[in-house]
């Protein structure tokens, strides 16, 4: 057996093991807990028994060593199963880390969109700003940002034991009922380890296509409930998915969820690459356009039981409405990716699109 076969091997049985548990683990009880503010710890240590935060580590830094474009996948079936935990962040932030040459570090972590300002000081750095609505920022053990100082630009991992009251304001919440918190870190020290070399800005790229995934997850999930629904529903003696009207709208929320998809995978597979960032920001702005359309539709087959409460539905297109506006809505990577194209001239435009 060849390498990248054994490496295939090896990513589908950790993503099937993956859907297995979070299937059986992230029921409708443990979303609606997390909703009302409970920490779900004991999901987190069963996630982290599976190996699941270290994913995309090295086999020597204990991870299970799969690559960047295999890791979304999973983090798409975090989105699916409406995960409430900062388990796709601490996935990115520990693969950022290591490749940033930083030692393993264990526990939750987060990714801090802002960038801040850094000044050494002898064998410590300090930073300075302010970051708002940082994912479960007052919630994880360590939070990776990155910093600009005198040499360049820096990766920073910040532990939560630095951060002692450095929260601003009352806590925070999105619409899916997920911690986001605003963190000032005038002055907050770390030392020489926790700040490494940055090769260009990757973060806030990352983060971008995290949601993305996240949002192709979330939408397959309605997808599955709509079809599911317009299966059962019956009207006037058959089911509402006879129906021309009702199968329109699933044909035309099945061609947003198939080009999003398309768009997160093509952002996935350009890590590494010159064109990360242009993929990147055609990513996030379709897939946060086909969030809000699936989302309208998916709430239109159900009809008004798809606004209650009892039916699952809304764990999912909360996390849709959410996840768009994050690391850049629609509009910041439109217009990223006109300055990007711009930038290059119009006569690269088409090789950048045509290029393997």
């Amino acid at each position: 057996m060849n390498t990248a076969t054994a490496d295939s091997e090896l990513t589908n049985l950790l993503l099937e093991q993956a859907d297995r548990l979070l299937r059986a683990e992230v029921t409708r009880e443990v979303l609606a807990r997390a909703d009302a503010g409970a920490c779900p710890t004991p999901l987190w240590e069963i996630c982290e028994q599976a190996g699941l935060p270290a994913a995309l580590l090295p086999e020597a830094a204990g991870g299970a060593g799969i690559a960047m474009a295999d890791g979304m996948r999973l983090v798409r079936q975090l989105g699916y199963h409406a995960v409430p935990l900062p388990l796709a962040e601490t996935m990115l932030a520990q693969a950022l880390w290591s490749a940033a040459g930083g030692a393993p570090v264990t526990g939750s972590m987060t990714l801090v969109a802002e960038s801040l300002a850094l000044r050494r000081r002898g064998v410590r750095y300090t930073l300075a700003g302010r970051a708002s609505r940082v994912p479960w920022g007052t919630a994880v053990q360590h939070l990776l940002l990155e910093a600009h100082d005198e040499d360049g630009l820096r990766l920073v991992l910040v532990p939560q034991s630095a951060l002692s009251g450095k929260a601003v304001g009352e806590p925070v919440r999105n619409l899916a009922f997920e911690p986001r918190d605003t963190i000032d870190f005038d002055a907050v020290e770390v030392d020489e380890a926790m700040v490494r070399q940055a090769p260009r800005q990757l973060l806030f790229a990352l983060g971008a296509l995290m949601r993305a995934q996240q949002m192709a997850g979330a939408m397959e999930r309605c997808l599955d409930f709509a079809v599911s629904y317009a299966m059962e529903r019956r009207q006037f003696g058959r089911p509402i998915a006879k129906f021309q009207a009702i199968q329109h709208m699933l044909a035309e929320a099945a061609g947003h969820y198939a080009a999003a998809v398309a768009a997160a995978d093509l952002g996935a597979d350009a890590w590494g690459g010159a064109q990360f960032e242009f993929a990147v920001a055609a990513a996030k702005s379709r897939v946060g356009e086909a969030a809000g359309k699936v989302a309208a539709i998916v709430h239109q087959v159900h009809g008004a039981m798809g606004f209650t409460q009892e039916h699952p539905l809304h764990f999912s297109t909360r996390r849709l409405w959410s996840w768009r506006d994050e690391f850049g809505g629609e509009g910041h990577w439109q217009t990223r990716l006109g300055h990007l194209v711009c930038a290059a001239g119009g006569s690269a435009l088409w090789p950048a699109l045509t290029a393997d």
